[in-house]
């Protein structure tokens, strides 16, 4: 439909195609030092040091390569709340692992630490844990328990960018973690990852993972050290090819400048929602954030007393208001097969739905948006309680 405002939108500009008409002009455009850029510019953003991360050709490359690093193999369990995106318990499956999927809270979508610990076995590898909408949820306690217990968290931060608690960034509470830089997220390069170690050994084998296994990477840099028959190689692992290039990380360099201006819009449209929709009966917006945490707002979900979520998404999209929700329950996938019962996961899939969240939202669209979603409320309400 022409016109729709979408759910997700990135924020590009003359500044993005200024840093990559500079790569082309420069007439290299594969992995160099506008990628090891960028790669430092994200760790000074979530404090740490540049030696503990590295980019990736996709968030999801990212998540198989830390199950990789993390040791997961067949017969382990990874637990991972069932509100989660496919990728994540993919990574799983293909290590010959076994998902267990946990329940979550009905209004904020992610796990508490009893939740995860509920379904924690023996057999437990590692933890996965998502943080919904940006929010980072019950981290903090998530991450005591998996110290505790000697399993390894892997934090799922692709749309926690910006989110933190006590000024700690999500994605450094676990021993690894990795973020998304797609079109639909904050921060875009298009298509793009970042994976981040407590253990910096772990991100040097990454980088050998991440370029099949090559011991060296560059004839050039070879050539400086050797005189001879620097094209030759030698390999590390079986593994193929995922890194990020030039082209791509000028790009995120510009966009996580940017960051800061994303913030601020999305902050604004979110206490907007928040003041508009306070006196609408029978919905409710997302709960308050506990002291002490910040997040990125990468979604902006309500919630429904009556059974009228699917009639308020039709009306909205006949009305040029694209909405969603995010993310349908992995445990009812059968290819993973779960028989969890996860009554909290189930309420939430039945009355959430989310709404536009973007930096790119004009006031003309989020009046729209306002008034449509209080108007479909209304309506479908009404008639769900005549019926």
């Amino acid at each position: 439909m022409s016109g729709m405002i979408n759910i997700f939108q990135p924020a590009l500009g003359e500044r993005e195609l200024a840093a990559v008409r500079e790569v082309f002009e420069s007439n290299w455009i594969g992995r160099g030092h506008r990628t090891e850029s960028f790669e430092s510019d994200f760790a000074r953003h979530i404090g740490v040091d540049p030696a503990n991360v590295t980019s990736l050709n996709s968030c999801t490359e990212a998540t198989f390569l830390a199950m990789r690093l993390a040791g997961v193999r067949a017969g382990d369990e990874v637990v991972l709340p069932t509100v989660s995106f496919v990728g994540a318990a993919n990574a799983v499956a293909a290590r010959g692992a076994h998902p267990v999927f946990c329940d979550v809270d009905p209004r904020t979508l992610n796990p508490t630490v009893d939740m995860v610990r509920a379904v924690m076995t023996e057999r437990t590898r590692a933890v996965v844990v998502l943080h919904y909408g940006g929010v980072p949820g019950d981290i903090v306690r998530i991450a005591e328990m998996c110290r505790e217990r000697g399993v390894l968290l892997i934090e799922d931060a692709a749309i926690a960018v910006d989110s933190r608690v006590d000024g700690q960034a999500c994605g450094t509470f676990g021993d690894l973690a990795v973020w998304s830089f797609d079109h639909g997220k904050i921060v875009v390069t298009v298509d793009g990852g970042m994976l981040h170690a407590r253990d910096a050994e772990l991100v040097a084998e990454a980088r050998k993972r991440a370029y099949f296994g090559l011991e060296q990477t560059s004839g050039y840099d070879q050539a400086l050290r050797s005189r001879t028959r620097w094209w030759e190689f030698e390999i590390s692992s079986f593994s193929r090819r995922s890194v990020t290039n030039d082209v791509l990380a000028s790009v995120g360099r510009v966009q996580l400048e940017r960051l800061p201006e994303f913030m601020r819009r999305r902050r604004e449209v979110a206490r907007h929602y928040d003041q508009e929709f306070a006196d609408l009966g029978g919905m409710w917006t997302p709960p308050p954030l506990p002291a002490g945490q910040e997040t990125s707002h990468y979604m902006y979900w309500v919630q429904f007393e009556d059974d009228i979520r699917d009639d308020v998404a039709r009306e909205l999209y006949e009305r040029g208001i694209y909405t969603t929700f995010r993310y349908p329950l992995l445990h009812r996938v059968a290819a993973y097969g779960s028989r969890a019962v996860l009554p909290g996961a189930e309420r939430a899939a039945a009355r959430t739905l989310l709404l536009p969240m973007h930096q790119s939202l004009t006031d003309g669209d989020v009046e729209k948006v306002v008034t449509a979603t209080r108007d479909a409320v209304r309506t479908r309400r009404a008639a769900s309680r005549r019926s």
